[in-house]
């Protein structure tokens, strides 16, 4: 029989540890909404987090990047999400007054190929890789934009992995966001569509299907070196994959490579986009710049 002592004390106990469960539920709540606030905002929070919190604890696995080999095939995959269509009646959309346009339904003039004209395959408004001529490279070159590309992987597919549908959009011919057609196609998370390549998975998979139209919203910011050549701050990505978010404010850790890590090497403040040739031959229309660090519209 236990004394009055002893039930204050269980009482006591009981009272310590529902506190204590209530705190670590607040703190969930917390750090679920700075973990994934894209997934929190716009729902009531009680009903959101019992979803949200498996999706949000699966999204910092797989961001985490230096706990996880560059391309490591046992990293856990985004979701996937279906990113909806666009209007019927504007489906590629119009450049914004102040962008550059670097193609419309015109020609290749914008583009170089290993300094010569750009050789890749022109149609009805899109152009296509030939594959084995070469990257493509904007005769301006950049800084901090914002970027708006369309590309569409080759229907029927073909391969699997990193050789159904794969090219690339580096900016200042360094930085990678992957294009690979990664609907219903496995490959290493870190090198799927909309991918920081070898660094950072996309948030969701927001891929459509092969031969469909998809677009990338992208913000790069470059980093930025001192006098001497000594990184003050990496290169910031936002990326919009089909109008979903699957990259917010993402630090780039360095150049892209393959399964391995560069470290960063100082550069001019301004250098080419890079479209990739990976030998598929994927196509492209409606790619526009707006240069964030020219006050005046160019044309």
């Amino acid at each position: 029989m236990r004394s009055a002592r002893d039930a204050a004390a269980a009482q006591e106990l009981r009272g310590g540890a529902g506190s204590a469960a209530r705190c670590a539920r607040s703190s969930l709540r917390a750090r679920a909404a700075r973990a994934c606030p894209a997934l929190v905002l716009g729902f009531a929070a009680a009903s959101t987090l019992a979803v949200a919190a498996p999706a949000c604890a699966q999204q910092r696995e797989a961001r985490a990047p230096r706990e996880w080999a560059p391309n490591d095939p046992t990293r856990p995959r985004p979701p996937v999400v279906d990113p909806g269509r666009p209007l019927e009646r504007d489906p590629a959309g119009r450049p914004p007054s102040d962008a550059i346009v670097l193609f419309g339904r015109g020609d290749l003039s914008r583009w170089t190929s290993n300094g010569e004209d750009a050789k890749w395959k022109v149609g009805d408004g899109w152009f296509e890789v030939v594959p084995g001529t070469g990257n493509l490279a904007t005769r301006d070159s950049f800084g901090d934009v914002q970027l708006h590309l369309e590309w569409a992987a080759p229907s029927p597919p073909q391969g699997t992995g990193q050789d159904r549908g794969n090219s690339g959009v580096f900016f200042m011919g360094r930085y990678e966001v992957q294009i690979l057609d990664s609907y219903m196609n496995e490959t290493y998370a870190d090198g799927q569509a909309a991918a920081l390549y070898g660094q950072h998975p996309p948030l969701v998979n927001a891929s459509r299907p092969p031969g469909e139209w998809q677009t990338y919203d992208i913000i790069f910011r470059r980093p930025r070196f001192d006098a001497d050549g000594k990184l003050l701050s990496p290169a910031i990505v936002t990326v919009f994959h089909n109008g979903v978010l699957v990259h917010d404010h993402a630090e780039m850790l360095g150049p892209t490579a393959h399964a391995t890590r560069r470290p960063y090497e100082p550069h001019a403040d301004r250098l080419p986009l890079v479209l990739q040739d990976h030998g598929q031959p994927v196509r492209f229309r409606n790619i526009w710049v707006r240069d964030l660090e020219r006050g005046e519209p160019r044309t």
